[in-house]
């Protein structure tokens, strides 16, 4: 017999970055603005990352292309190895992700694909407390999730490469 099982999520809905709170609308414009340096001349779609620790500093990150497709970096991870890498003992917040096509116009959010979740969940779980993702540009909608495991059901984690029982 099976069982029939669902999973569901809660997230905020701004229907503008100006409703934001000072501190996210502050990391969504980081992450807007260093999009604009993003080297993405294939994909010609640019998206920029921030990420806020808990002592207040912000580091930010972009796509990264390459003709090999496989060997470009996304936004997200390209922030968040850097931070990891020069303070592994950071704690993130937050992490902010914008997009930007340059062939047409995005009339709605790009949430990050599945490495990126997957890093980030990652990094959730070694730090021990929820990162709040936000999602958006400087126009149209922006969502708040409260965690990347949200975004991330029935993940892959490191008891999973263990024995049960």
């Amino acid at each position: 017999m099976s069982a029939k099982r669902s999973i569901e999520f809660s997230y905020d809905v701004f229907e503008e970055i100006s409703q934001l709170p000072q501190e996210e609308r502050a990391l969504l414009k980081a992450a807007t603005a260093i999009l604009k340096k993003a080297y993405a001349p294939y994909s010609r779609f640019k998206v920029g990352a921030a990420i806020a620790l808990s002592d207040g500093r912000v580091f930010t990150g972009n796509n990264q292309e390459n003709v090999a497709y496989p060997s470009g970096l996304c936004a997200e991870r390209v922030a968040l190895f850097y931070v990891m890498s020069q303070h592994p003992d950071a704690e993130i917040q937050a992490i902010a992700i914008a997009a930007h096509p340059q062939d047409f116009e995005l009339s709605r959010v790009i949430s990050p694909c599945g490495a990126c979740r997957q890093a980030l969940l990652e990094y959730e779980i070694r730090i021990g407390h929820p990162i709040k993702v936000i999602l958006g540009s400087e126009k149209g909608e922006v969502y708040r999730i409260p965690s990347v495991s949200a975004l991330l059901p029935l993940s892959f984690t490191e008891s999973k490469l263990k024995k049960e029982g």
